[in-house]
């Protein structure tokens, strides 16, 4: 069965009014739509919205979405967003539109929220156990003929819990598998390349299962030093695991899936990602998720060491901001914001100082690059900045390091023009 390349989705239903269960939003928004919010004029910057308030910056957001789809094409890869960066519906549909192949999921539940969604293919790189997680997506799979959905294995017992489900929901249509291939010391997968053997050889005897490919996520250890080097070691486990399995014509009939690259490592993928296999076609699937906003932290490194954009890959910048206000100068060069765990990433580093701005002042914002983050508490951060630089009611922006977990603070994010006047709203499905 050849992959069909193009976008694949149902109608998305996605347009909600906001309330005032939605942090940020102030009362004149309450009761509209994101569109509707976009038509109010509002300024962050004139102090129109309730703080703390994340912001995307509707032009990077564009060009970000526009930028990796066009790295995909130009070196011959299917995109494949992971979702779970945004869960948003909004976004989704955009990287949809913008020509993505599917969507990337990282639980059955994720799966579900897709499917809610309209989107027919979803590539959930992750395994699928549990008996009613199983059952979801196998009846998904035997409901809807169209829904093209492929799951990864590495385990024979992993392998056989799929086949119990097709037979227990009597589906018709086989699941279509990827072998997953790991790090020693890493998340799931094989280890080995005779471990990968061994489970194809198992998967391919299995009428129930439909072996499609091989997939790994080199990107599990990425702030270390030796990221990629270790990145592009993970990626030959599973080139060779291909060869491999091919050899012995494993692969179910037509075209082979290849899947690795997340946000940090695109380089090394489109580099190393063939063509064909064993005589087989392959069909390279890129899944990032981060550079639909990008980063100030982890991935504005690893895509631009130095400051200098790695060769070849997509021109990103960052696109997603948390506002908070100076709520208090309790000490000489001690300012407290009005923001903290419960409304920016701090997982892989604090968050970044990029703006200030004394509201309702004319002119963009200055930036801030000579104060630093100290310390965070749940709706509080205290940050280091030099004397008289900041008055109670100031306005801060930080950028932050590794978007994921500051998407998962907030039900919906105001979007912003280069003015910082309020454009719109995208919304979370976590």
């Amino acid at each position: 069965m050849p992959f069909n390349d193009r976008p694949r989705q149902g109608r998305m239903v996605i347009e909600r009014p906001l309330d005032w269960r939605t942090k940020g939003l102030p009362p004149s928004a309450e009761g509209l739509t994101g569109p509707e919010i976009g038509r109010l004029g509002l300024s962050l910057l004139a102090g129109d919205l309730m703080m703390p308030s994340a912001i995307i910056r509707e032009e990077a957001l564009a060009d970000n979405i526009r930028e990796m789809q066009a790295f995909a094409d130009r070196n011959g890869a299917l995109l494949c967003p992971h979702g779970k960066t945004s869960m948003s519906p909004e976004l989704l549909r955009r990287q949809l539109e913008a020509g993505a192949w599917g969507i990337t999921a990282a639980t059955a539940h994720h799966v579900r929220v897709y499917r809610r969604l309209g989107i027919e293919r979803i590539l959930l790189a992750n395994q699928l156990v549990g008996r009613t997680d199983l059952d979801f997506v196998i009846s998904e799979i035997a409901r809807d003929p169209s829904f093209d959905f492929f799951c990864l294995v590495d385990s024979a017992d992993g392998a056989a819990l799929l086949v119990e489900a097709v037979e227990r929901v009597a589906s018709a249509r086989p699941v279509q598998v990827l072998i997953e291939t790991g790090l020693e010391g890493g998340r799931s997968g094989v280890r080995s390349t005779a471990e990968a053997l061994a489970l194809a050889r198992a998967v391919a005897a299995q009428p129930r299962l439909a072996l499609r490919g091989v997939e790994t996520f080199e990107g599990i250890r990425q702030a270390r030093p030796d990221a990629r080097l270790e990145a592009a070691d993970m990626i030959d486990l599973a080139l060779i695991a291909a060869h491999d399995i091919a050899a012995e014509g494993l692969f179910a009939e037509g075209e082979v899936l290849i899947s690795a690259g997340g946000s940090g490592f695109l380089d090394l993928c489109a580099a190393k990602l063939p063509g064909r296999i064993g005589g087989q076609p392959v069909r390279r699937v890129i899944r990032p998720g981060c550079y639909v906003t990008h980063d100030s932290g982890l991935y504005a490194r690893l895509t631009g060491p130095g400051g200098s954009r790695l060769p070849g890959l997509p021109k990103l910048e960052h696109a997603l901001e948390v506002w908070g206000t100076v709520l208090s100068l309790p000490e000489p060069r001690l300012a407290i914001v009005g923001a903290g765990k419960r409304d920016l990433s701090y997982d892989v580093e604090p968050p970044r100082p990029l703006w200030v701005h004394r509201p309702p002042g004319e002119g963009p914002p200055n930036e801030a690059t000579d104060m630093t983050v100290v310390a965070m508490w749940d709706q509080h951060l205290s940050l280091s900045a030099p004397d008289g630089r900041l008055a109670v009611g100031d306005l801060v922006g930080f950028g932050i390091s590794h978007p994921c977990a500051t998407f998962d603070r907030w039900t919906a994010l105001l979007t912003v023009d280069g003015a910082h006047r309020v454009t719109g709203a995208v919304t979370t499905l976590f």
